[in-house]
This record gives C-alpha cells, structure tokens and sequence, in this order.
C-alpha cells in the first residue's frame, strides 16, 4: 500500500487563520503561507499522514511518526502526542518515537527528497490516477525515517509530495525546496500582543481564576464545556483566537498547559485557567468558534452566580465524574446549566462533529445522511423544572467511560442496556403523567431561540466519512428529526466531546459509538413526541427496517409510546411535514420558512433564471443519478467578481443505522437524493465541478442523465477538477477565497484527505448497472 509523509494539500490564502507567521525562507512570502497553501490541509490535525504536522515550526521540527493516532484495532490506550501539550521540546518528541523531516545531515531532509520525487511523478494531467495509487484514509501510510526513504522511494517511486495531485505551480516548488534544502528554518519571536487585548485577557482569566467555592465550580463546568474552542474576543479581529487552558503558571507569566487525556481528568497540581494565543493555521475540521468576553462574563454570572444556590465542598476530578455530568455538577441550577448549552446550540452540535471523535464511516454512521434538529423548551423540560426528575434519573444517566472495571460484558449490559431502556421507560412514564394533564406537548414546547438564536433550528449533514451541521432547516423534509433536551444535550456533549479519548483502545471507541445510537434514538422519540399517537410507530418502524433491526428493537429501546396525546391539531394527513415546516413559521423569523432551492412551492422557488433556478431539477425525487455522485462536491459557475460557489451533497438512504458494520448492506441508493445548498459547508470537499454561466444548463443535463459509473466518469472528465488536473491548485486557491470571503470569523484552511478520484467501472459492476438504472 503505497503513501508515506507524502501531502496531498491544497491552500491556504493567508487570511485562512493565526499561522506560525514568523517563519520565514530566503525570499519570498513567509514560507507558512506556502505550506498552508500546498501541504497543511493533509498535513495539519489528527489525520496527518505519519503524524507529520507542518502547521508550524513546532510541528515540522518534531517531525513524524510510524504510529497512528486513528486505530480502531488497539486493545490497550495509545500515549497522547498532541502538539503542544504532550511534549514541549524537540529531544521529548525523539524519546516518544518521532523522526526528524527537515534534518538530513550528510544527505538532503525527507522532506527535500520527497518534494523533488513529487515533481518527478508520472502522473498524466487530467488522468485517473494509475490503480496502484490508493488514496482512501483506510490506507496504510509507509511513513519511511531517514534510512529508510532510499528504499521507500525505490518501491514508490510516485509517493512523492504533494502525494497522487499535480505538480505545485513553479514558485511555490522552488520556495519550498528552498526552504526545506537550507534546513527548514524559522524565525521564532514572541507574538506580541496589543494592550488592550492583554487587558481583555486579564479580565476574563480573572473570572475564571475567582476562589469562591461557587465560583470554581461554574469555572470547572465551563472549562469542560469549552476546552476544544476557539475563542475569539468580543470585538476583536476575525484572524486570532485563543484557547482555554489549565495552567500551571499563573497570569504573570506564559501558559504552561497540564497535560491530562480529558478535561475532567485531576490534572495532579494547583492551576489557573489561562487564554493561550492559537498560533497554528486554522484549519476549518476544528474550528469550533465561540464569543467570549465582557457580555459573555455577564451573561455567567446571570446564568450561574446570581440564582441562590449552595455548595459545601467541590466534586472531585475522575473518570467516574466526567462519566456522570449530570450528577458531577448537581449543585448548579439545571435550567442553567441548560439555558448555557442553548446560548451556543450551533457550537456545541458543531463541538460534535469536528471534535476528534468524527473521523471515518465508522465513527459518523451512527446518524442519518441529513436530519434537523430543534430543541425542547426549558420550561418544558421536566429535567429543569421538577427537582425529582433529574434525583430520580441521574443513577441510570452513566456514560460509558464512568466504568472502565469489572467484566466487560457487565460495563455493556450497563451502559448500553439497563441504563440507556431503564432512562426511556423512565423518561416515557414521567412525560406521560405530564401529557395526560396538559394535553400534550405543541409547539411552544420547542424552544424558539428566545427571539435571537438561529441556532435554535439546525441542520446537520452526515457525508459518509465526515459531517456538518447549519443553522436552519436546509433541504427537503428529511426522513428522521431529532428534539434535543437538557439530559440528551448534555450527556451527547460528555459522550463525543469531553469523554471521548481520540488515543483510547478499540473498546473505548466502541462503547462510544454504541451509546451514541441509544442516544440517536432518544431524540428521535422525543420528536416522535409531538406528532400523533397512532403515527409513531409506523414512522419509528420505517427509520428501523431490516432483517436483524427488530432484534436490536428489543436489546436497546423500551415501547414507543403510541397512547399520550400531542398538543397539536394537525390539519394534514403528514404530521411529520406539517410539524416541522410549522416550526419555522412560529415564533420570530430567525429563518427561511422555505428553500427556494430544495423545498419550495410556487412563488417560493428560486428564479429560473439564476444559476440557483437552473440548479433545482437536481434537487427534486426520485434522483437515479444522485447514487454516483460524490458525498460532497463544490460547484464553481463563472469567475472573478460574477463567480457563484455551490456545495452539491448527496444524501445517502439507508435501511437502518442501527449496526456499527457492512453500512453497505443497508444502503439503498434507489432513494438517494441531492441537496444544493449555496456557499460552502464542508471541511471535505470530493470534488469541484467548474461550469460557465453559459454551459450550466448542460451540465445539469448531463448529470441528470447519468445511470451509471461510466456516464458519470464521462461527466467528471469534461466538468470537474480532478486531482491531476492543471489548474488544480489554481481551482482550490478560488475555492478556499470563497470559503474565507463568505465568513472570515468561520473561515480556515479545507482538507483535501477525501478529495476523490473517479474511475470506470470495472466489468464486473457494469453487470449491476443495467439493475441500478432500472430501478
């Protein structure tokens, strides 16, 4: 299996986040520009083939590594090699197994031999790559040290950098070998920052450092809650960010981070929580921003310090703490514990999904290709209102990493039975009693964003490997939908985020991911909640269709209630519709009530004569050529000041995501659909499609026409940008502009590990294409 350090990389465009700007080349643009334009977007997080960050100085000189960080096979806990945290020198990275990519000594670095092999790649521009080029993120990286790169080489003689894409445009090649033959230096000088943002900073580390027992504990909570974000300061620039961390100097001084796996950890010593500058490149797959500053230390104390509310002594750091958030933080108000994860709903939904927990199929295939998702109202939320409810739940609301002894079938039949049926049997009754006396619950029971929140309505898309989550209800009525209460929103939060331990054993991963699908199937009944009773169950039993599904019916979920009334006097035979088209219209208009792209009616569709117009015959159902797209494709129509950008995403249908394996077994791609939503989206794009004004009708033709993988093939050569392609990297710099010119706040650099290359079908699939069209 072929690959090594090599990148595959697109750009930056300098405005892409806070890079490491003090390194500098001979001559030229700062030699951070160049490497986040060609070589970061492979080579910049968890993902990084080899481990080999180049996001900074710090990262190109601890180099690479043979281990993985993504390892679903290991029985025992991986060492933790976070960038940063987990060594802070050179020499502690070399006693932790990493080599050295820019020091060659007598002979040139890896890293100037594998730029100069790249450039020797025989790759036909334009082509499909040779068949012997694996790309996928299942590849087995080579990850060859020094010595081992002569014969690497020999093997491999096109796992050059950039890996499997087209030569680097002429300037940025001589700029980086450049570089990389003089030793791959960096200028180090300390990011000085402006007095008033010093100042900002003190005031914010001041509230989190305040003694008072209360006020430790609304610290420790809000630290676990915003350890992965990307602060940004009220008022400040769109380009610097910080992180919250837990220091062992004091505010005099430098942050000096404590190393521990999770943030509940006991991280062993006396700390102070500190504002550390994010100077690596900011890279869109974890860009999780999140406003903090004056409003933001007032709202805290309205939230958390002013309600009456006592405490004698601090919970204690553990496993078994972070395994029950609920019961750890017990003594803070729930409504606002609640009311603080509503504040920020699109962060903590987004915190999911670019948190390092979504990487491959596995990890992400516990939700449905699209789906929406509201929230239950705190003042319909029994867990806020009715102090018994949350005494009587907390004991049966362990996550699984609250238990890591005993026999492993026991922690199972805890975690991923008893607890999770024993909470909906519980929840159910308690709802029940509450429906039987209002009559039901209707559609102020959903929060309504205060009047402000967009992030009150979201739309979050599963694509295959990677997800994404929007505000707003983007796409036709999707098949399943989810209503997010405080327990649910809280324990998802601990289970994917706070809880979940990147460099954990297989069994670590799978808990995860098993209690994640009772957790799925939680929303899903509480939305199943509001629609009429003698619907749930045909609904719930066509999100669960399939052989084996109805067995795992009977392990994980107690019985649907189909006798409690809803609040709500439908006038139509499709609840499910009418609820949720209804939610966009109650209330403040905070959001589109209709898509004028995916879901409309007359009056409401987007102008025929717009790129938009023209784009929605692709949109409708049923969609025959929607299976052979890519999960997700980026549409450029035109250019210059006139260019529109499109993000094409193909919904996948399944039986059931009820399983952790063979997905493909219960796919079916009869029902597969496209959504066109404008802008982008996704860290991952597959795929650029580039069409002129003019040709845009064609290429919608041409793509509703495809019945095969050899039309589609035929679609690809003549429209997209493959990966050989020679205005590749021309094509991407537009691309990651537009991203960054659409928001600067939300902007960072794209990732290119998943970008597609598309082939002919082999004889053997052309036999399944005749069935697939004619379905």
């Amino acid at each position: 299996m072929l690959v090594a350090l090599a990148m595959a990389v697109p750009l930056l465009v300098a405005t892409a986040g806070a890079s490491a700007q003090n390194a500098s080349a001979p001559s030229g643009p700062p030699i951070q520009d160049v490497l986040n334009k060609r070589c970061v977007v492979c080579h910049g997080c968890y993902d990084a083939p080899c481990q080999l960050k180049l996001s900074s100085p710090e990262g190109w000189r601890r180099g690479a590594s043979k281990a993985r960080v993504y390892d679903s096979s290991r029985l025992e806990d991986a060492p933790t090699t976070r960038l940063g945290i987990d060594a802070k020198t050179v020499p502690e990275w070399r006693r932790k197994g990493f080599f050295p990519v820019t020091q060659g000594g007598s002979s040139p670095s890896v890293l100037e031999q594998l730029l100069r092999a790249g450039r020797e790649s025989r790759f036909k521009l334009g082509a499909a790559l040779p068949p012997s080029v694996e790309i996928t993120t299942l590849r087995k990286n080579s990850c060859p040290a020094p010595s081992e790169l002569d014969d690497y080489l020999h093997r491999h003689p096109d796992g050059g950098m950039p890996f499997a894409m087209a030569p680097l445009p002429d300037e940025d090649y001589r700029h980086l070998l450049s570089w990389a033959a003089d030793g791959a230096s960096a200028k180090a000088a300390a990011t000085e920052l402006p007095d008033e943002v010093r100042g900002r900073i003190r005031e914010i580390e001041a509230f989190f450092n305040t003694q008072d027992l209360k006020a430790q504990l609304v610290s420790r909570y809000i630290y676990e809650h915003l350890f992965l974000a990307h602060l940004h300061l009220e008022g400040d620039g769109p380009h610097r960010f910080f992180r919250l961390v837990r220091s062992r100097s004091g505010p005099d001084d430098e942050p000096d981070e404590i190393a521990t796996r999770r943030p509940f950890d006991d991280p062993g010593e006396d700390f102070s929580y500190r504002l550390a500058l994010i100077e690596d490149t900011i890279l869109h797959k974890e860009h999780i921003v999140y406003e903090i500053g004056p409003k933001r230390l007032d709202r805290y104390r309205d939230l958390f310090l002013t309600s009456a509310w006592g405490l004698d002594a601090l919970p204690a750091y553990s496993i078994a703490a972070g395994g029950n958030p609920l019961s750890t933080f017990s003594a803070l108000p729930p409504r606002s514990r609640y009311q603080f994860l509503l504040d920020d709903a699109l962060y903590f939904v987004r915190s999911f999904i670019r948190g390092p927990v979504c990487y491959g199929q596995v990890a992400v295939n516990v939700i449905e290709d699209r789906f929406w998702v509201s929230f239950l109202a705190p003042d319909a939320d029994l867990s806020v209102n009715d102090p018994s409810f949350l005494e009587e739940a907390i004991p049966i609301l362990e996550l699984p990493v609250a238990r890591s002894a005993g026999k492993l079938t026991d922690r199972f039949k805890s975690f991923l039975l008893l607890g999770p049926v024993r909470y909906q049997t519980f929840r159910q009754e308690r709802y029940a009693q509450q429906a039987a006396a209002t009559g039901g619950p209707g559609y102020a029971d959903i929060w309504d964003g205060d009047g402000t929140r967009k992030d009150a309505r979201l739309t979050v898309f599963r694509n295959f490997s990677s997800a994404s989550v929007v505000t707003g209800y983007v796409g036709s009525v999707p098949e399943t939908a989810w209503v997010i209460d405080y327990p649910l929103f809280e324990r998802i939060y601990y289970n994917l985020v706070a809880g979940f331990d990147v460099f954990g054993n297989v069994e670590h991963q799978v808990t995860t991911r098993l209690y994640m699908d009772s957790l799925r199937r939680e929303g899903e009944r509480i939305f199943l909640s509001f629609l009429p009773p003698g619907t749930r169950e045909p609904m719930h039993a066509s999100w669960y269709r399939g052989a084996l599904v109805s067995l795992i019916d009977l392990w994980k979920e107690s019985a649907l209630d189909t006798k409690s009334p809803t609040g709500i006097s439908y006038a139509t035979n499709q609840p499910k519709t009418e609820f949720l088209t209804r939610l966009l219209e109650t209330g403040p208009v905070l959001w589109p009530v209709t898509d004028p792209l995916n879901r409309c009616s007359k009056g409401g569709c987007a102008d025929p004569n717009t790129s938009a117009g023209q784009l929605r015959p692709l949109t409708v159902a049923p969609a025959p050529f929607a299976k052979f797209l890519p999960d997700i494709a980026v549409l450029l129509v035109g250019e210059g000041d006139e260019q529109e950008i499109f993000t094409i995403v193909h919904d996948q249908a399944h039986s059931n995501v009820a399983f952790i394996f063979n997905e493909d077994l219960r796919r079916e791609p009869v029902r597969d659909r496209l959504t066109i939503v404008p802008g982008q989206f996704s860290s991952y794009p597959n795929l650029v499609f580039r069409v002129s004004p003019e040709d845009l009708t064609g290429f919608v033709e041409a793509i509703g026409h495809i019945r095969g993988q050899d039309a589609f093939v035929q679609v690809v050569d003549r429209y997209a940008i493959r990966r050989t392609h020679a205005d590749f990297w021309q094509v991407y710099d537009r691309i990651q502009a537009g991203l960054n010119a659409q928001d600067a706040l939300q902007a960072g650099l794209l990732d290119l590990n998943r970008y597609d290359d598309p082939k002919p079908s082999d004889p053997i699939e052309r036999l399944f294409e005749f069935r697939f069209s004619s379905e």
